[in-house]
């Protein structure tokens, strides 16, 4: 477990979020700290993935405070300036993100791939920048795939890559937005057993997933989302045995097949 005095590696104050007339996130208050990993569930349309969009500025929030990579930045109408281009870049160094579908460049190989945002962001050169693709497509489980395309890769290796490719930039962060939802269920575990590995080596994470079995072994806590705002923030054993609110209590019922004093979900 992390402890609660280790230093947030991101954190939100009264982060909103519209889209329109809708109120995607409402007023969210949330730290991530320093090898800690939280785990954010809820139902469809809960504000999950906008959240982490929002941290990656991939989303620009409405209002509110985002703190991460050493940098301070305030959105709403008194901060129209928002953040430059330079932030943004340096921001995207420390917080690694990996998407529901692989975005991988399919003209590239799995090694280019990985490669790319080294070179052009760091400026490494391409036999640095090679190796360290190398290095961590073997630690997601592909060594010897570098040469492979895309299109010759299952849906659980292309995700892998991706994860590579994440990591090569090595962020202090990564933010995972449902990386198991695009897979046929026979190559979630694979996915799945790689972040475990990335959790176990003290990494920072948080992820938006639906995979219970994943977040009552992995997280530090778990934060359950609904209607755009944070219901709950709990270990997992409390959240899962003894979940606080009715909304959550509900929503597990669903998703877990058994009613109150629900018992640990198992992977799988």
């Amino acid at each position: 477990m992390t402890s609660t005095s280790a230093r947030p590696v991101v954190s939100l104050k009264k982060l909103c979020k519209r889209f329109g007339e809708l109120e995607v996130l409402k007023s969210i208050d949330l730290d991530v700290r320093l090898n800690e990993k939280i785990c954010v569930v809820g139902p469809s349309g809960s504000g999950k993935s906008t959240l982490l969009r929002c941290i990656n500025l991939l989303e620009r929030p409405d209002a509110g405070t985002l703190d991460a990579a050493g940098m301070h930045m305030e959105f709403g109408a008194g901060h129209r300036a928002g953040v430059s281009e330079a932030q943004e870049g340096r921001l995207r160094t420390v917080v690694g993100m990996v998407f529901q579908s692989f975005n991988l460049w399919n003209h590239m190989t799995a090694l280019q791939n990985v490669m790319e945002a080294p070179i052009q962001v760091k400026g490494l050169s391409k036999k640095d920048a090679g190796a360290l693709a190398e290095s961590n497509l073997a630690r997601v489980g592909l060594a010897g795939k570098g040469g492979a395309y895309p299109s010759q890769l299952s849906g659980g290796q292309q995700q892998r890559v991706a994860i590579a490719r994440a990591l090569a930039m090595e962020p202090e962060v990564m933010l995972f937005d449902e990386p198991t939802s695009a897979l046929d269920p026979e190559l979630v575990g694979e996915v799945l057993d790689v972040m475990e590995h990335l959790a176990r080596d003290g990494m920072t994470m948080l992820v938006v997933t639906h995979e219970m079995g994943f977040a009552s072994e992995v997280a530090d806590r778990v934060v359950f989302m609904d209607q755009g705002a944070i219901v709950e923030d709990a270990p997992p054993n409390e959240f899962f045995s003894h979940p606080k609110t009715p909304r959550a209590a509900q929503f597990l019922t669903r998703v877990i097949g058994r009613s109150a004093h629900l018992t640990m979900p198992e992977r799988g």
